[in-house]
C-alpha cells in the first residue's frame, strides 16, 4: 500500500539528517561544491543570455542601380545599399536565405558554446570540490586541535588550557571560552576535594570517638552501671553532633541546588523569631542581645531564610566572649531588605574574612569545639540562592559584622559575595 503524503512529510526531516555525512568536513566540502556550481550555473545563464539577446545584426538592402556599400544606418544595424540611400528594401531571395544562414550560424555557434561552458563547470566544479575540501582540512585544524587537548584533559591536569594564539576571531574565542570554562570546573574540583577531605575528616573525629567508648565498654570487667551511662551519654552527646553535621551538609547541599518556590517573606519578622529561640543560650553564655528591627520585604523560601539568620545569630553567639554582645538589624535600603548581625568577639584578620565562608574553615578552633564550620558557608549558599548579596569585615576591636541584602520582591539582582574591609557599616555598631 503506497504510503501517504503526510507520512513522507513527517518522515523527511528524520531521512534528510541520515542522508547527511556525519563529519563536518565532508558537509563543509559538499556545501562549498554546491555553492560553486550553483554559482557558475547562474553565470553561465546570464552569460548565454546576454549573448542570444545581441546577436550581430547584417541586414542587406538594395536599391536603384550601382555598386552597393557596407554602412552604418540610424539605426545602429549595417546595411548594404548606396551611399545616398537613406531607407530599406524588401530582401530577396538570395538575401532571405543569407539572414537564415546568418541566424542558423547563431544557433550553431550559441550550442557550441553552452556545451562548451557545460564541460568548463564541470571541471571546475571538481576542481572547487578538491579545493573545498582542502580549506575545510584548514579551517577545522584548529578545532581537532582543541578537541584533541580536551579530550587529553582529565581531573589529573585539569591544569591544562588550550591556549590558542592568533588573530581574535571565533575559534580563538571559543578556545578563550573553553579555557575559561576549564578554570572554573577546576576550582570546583579543587573545592569538591578540599570538601570531600573535611567532611570525611569531621566524621571520622566523632566515629573514633564512638568506638573507643564503646570498646571501653566492652574491655572493662569492673565496668559499673554508672561508668556504662556516663559512656551512653557521651555517646549520645556525639551522636546528636553528628545529626547536626548531616543536616549542615544536607542543607548546604540543597541551598546549593537553588530555590524550588519563593514566597512572600518580611526579614523583620524571621528576626525577631530567631532571636526569641536564641535567648537561652544567649543568656547562659552572659551575652547582651540588642536589635533594630525594622520592616524588610522579601520573596524566598522561608524555611531557607530563617536558617540563614539563625546561622548568622549563632555564629555570632558561639564565636563571642563572656560578657560580649550580639547585635541584629534589618531595614529596607534603596529597596533591598537587608539583615545584618554583629558580634563582639576575638579579633578577626581583614584577610580570614573571605576565608571563613568556606565549609569547614574555622578561625583559631578546634574541630572537637562543637563548631563544624558550616555555618556562614550555609549563609553563602542561600544567599545566592535567592540573588542576595553578602559584605563581611572584621570590627576593629573584634568580632565580626555580616550583612545579607535580599533584591525587592518585585525584582531580582545577580548574586554576589562581596568581603569588604572596612571600619563599620550602615547601622552597625
Amino acid at each position: 500500500m503506497p504510503m501517504r503524503l503526510p507520512t513522507l512529510i513527517a518522515l523527511a526531516p528524520g531521512l534528510a539528517r541520515r542522508l547527511l555525512p556525519r563529519r563536518v568536513r565532508v558537509r563543509l566540502t559538499l556545501l562549498y561544491g554546491v555553492l560553486f556550481v550553483a554559482s557558475g550555473v547562474v553565470l553561465l545563464a546570464i552569460t548565454n543570455l546576454l549573448v542570444a539577446r545581441s546577436p550581430a545584426n547584417l541586414v542587406l538592402v538594395k536599391n536603384r542601380g550601382g555598386e552597393p556599400v557596407l554602412a552604418p544606418g540610424a539605426d545602429g544595424r549595417l546595411y548594404l545599399g548606396y551611399p545616398e540611400a537613406n531607407s530599406s528594401v524588401q530582401l530577396n531571395d538570395i538575401t532571405q536565405q543569407l539572414r537564415d544562414q546568418a541566424i542558423r550560424q547563431h544557433e550553431i555557434e550559441m550550442d557550441h558554446l553552452q556545451v562548451q561552458s557545460g564541460i568548463a563547470l564541470a571541471i571546475m566544479a571538481v576542481i572547487a570540490i578538491g579545493l573545498g575540501w582542502l580549506v575545510a582540512g584548514r579551517v577545522l585544524r584548529p578545532l581537532r586541535t582543541m578537541t584533541g587537548t580536551i579530550q587529553r584533559i582529565s581531573a589529573r591536569n585539569m591544569h591544562e588550557r588550550l591556549a590558542v594564539v592568533g588573530p581574535a576571531d571565533e575559534l580563538k574565542d571559543l578556545a578563550d571560552t573553553v579555557d575559561g570554562l576549564l578554570g572554573r570546573l577546576e576550582t570546583a574540583l579543587d573545592s569538591h576535594k578540599r570538601f570531600v577531605a573535611n567532611a570525611a575528616h569531621e566524621l571520622r573525629t566523632p566515629l573514633t570517638l564512638e568506638h573507643a567508648l564503646l570498646e571501653e565498654s566492652l574491655i572493662d570487667r569492673d565496668a559499673t552501671r554508672e561508668s556504662f551511662r556516663s559512656n551512653f551519654e557521651r555517646l549520645l552527646e556525639i551522636s546528636k553532633q553528628q545529626a547536626r553535621l548531616l543536616e549542615s551538609l544536607l542543607t548546604l547541599s540543597s541551598s546549593e541546588r537553588g530555590l524550588d518556590h519563593r514566597e512572600p517573606l518580611d526579614l523583620a519578622v524571621i528576626a525577631e523569631e530567631v532571636v526569641d529561640a536564641s535567648r537561652a543560650e544567649t543568656g547562659r553564655r552572659g551575652l547582651r542581645v540588642e536589635t533594630m528591627i525594622g520592616p524588610a520585604e522579601a520573596s524566598g523560601d522561608s524555611a531557607l531564610v530563617q536558617r540563614l539568620v539563625a546561622n548568622l545569630v549563632d555564629n555570632a553567639t558561639g564565636y563571642n566572649t563572656p560578657g560580649g554582645h550580639v547585635e541584629v538589624t534589618t531595614r529596607t535600603d534603596a529597596g533591598r531588605a537587608v539583615v545584618a548581625v554583629a558580634n563582639s568577639g576575638p579579633e578577626v584578620p581583614p584577610e580570614q574574612v573571605e576565608r571563613l565562608f568556606e565549609p569547614f574553615q574555622r578561625l583559631g578552633r578546634t574541630a572537637g569545639d562543637g563548631h563544624h564550620g558550616l555555618g556562614l558557608s550555609i549563609v553563602r549558599a542561600i544567599a545566592t540562592a535567592h540573588d542576595a548579596g553578602i559584605s563581611a569585615h572584621a570590627r576593629p576591636g573584634g568580632g565580626l559584622v555580616v550583612e545579607v541584602s535580599f533584591p525587592p520582591r518585585t525584582g531580582r539582582a545577580q548574586p554576589a559575595l562581596e568581603i569588604e574591609q572596612l571600619d563599620d557599616a550602615p547601622g552597625i555598631r
